[in-house]
């Protein structure tokens, strides 16, 4: 049974196609599990590309369902040996799901991003030579580490401030592109206050461009 999420077995629902076929909901009393009952992860694991077809289509039926009613997102590749199996584990973590579902009403995960900005190196005067060729070298030295060291020292004042004011944030830590990444369970009301914040203290980081995610799943929360 390859399932994509845990929701709540309440509100009717607008499925969307799945990986290769229809979708369904199993369900035990007030929970449910979102699956697609044909599909063989198997059959979508027979070259990189249908594998990454799958991954963006199992992401893409989350957000859409998401964008219904509250859900607990799982792993890409998430699946139970038979409905049996399915509806017991249903049964056994029922109160567990049903207590996570209720604390994420109303929430979405936000991903905020800080962008290193390039260091823009001065060019050097035409014509110098011997010291002085020197000396102006080692001054572009200075500079660009004096550069760097305020864009760590603004990484770090940046991720207090998250943290000052949204305690349950998560750092993400940085990508090989180099951006540092923080995820954050927001109502619609706190997302609006911390894009209030990020106009405030965008003027104070020179050397990040910050910016923030639309809604998405609570992949880091659940």
């Amino acid at each position: 049974m390859y399932t994509y999420a845990f929701l709540l077995n309440e509100t009717p629902l607008e499925l969307p196609e799945g990986i290769w076929g229809s979708l369904e909901l199993v369900g035990v009393d007030r929970l449910a599990a979102l699956i697609e009952p044909e599909l063989q992860l198997e059959s979508v694991q027979q070259s990189d590309r249908q594998l990454m077809q799958a991954l963006l289509s199992h992401d893409r039926v989350i957000q859409e369902v998401f964008q219904q009613t509250t859900v607990l997102p799982l792993r890409f590749g998430t699946c139970f040996v038979s409905r049996a199996r399915l509806l017991e584990h249903l049964q056994t973590h029922q109160l567990e799901y049903l207590e996570k579902l209720d604390y994420l009403q109303g929430k979405a995960e936000y991903v905020l991003k800080f962008s290193p900005l390039p260091y823009v190196e001065p060019t050097l005067e035409s014509g110098l030579a011997g010291k002085a060729y020197f000396l102006a070298k080692k001054q572009l030295y200075q500079k660009q580490a004096a550069w760097q060291q305020q864009q760590q020292a603004e990484l770090q004042s940046l991720h207090s401030l998250v943290e000052e004011h949204y305690p349950e944030a998560i750092r993400g830590g940085s990508a090989e592109d180099g951006i540092e990444r923080v995820y954050l369970l927001l109502t619609g009301k706190t997302a609006i206050q911390l894009q209030a914040h990020l106009q405030v203290w965008q003027p104070q980081f020179s050397t990040w461009e910050l910016s923030l995610s639309n809604t998405l799943p609570p992949y880091h929360f659940v």
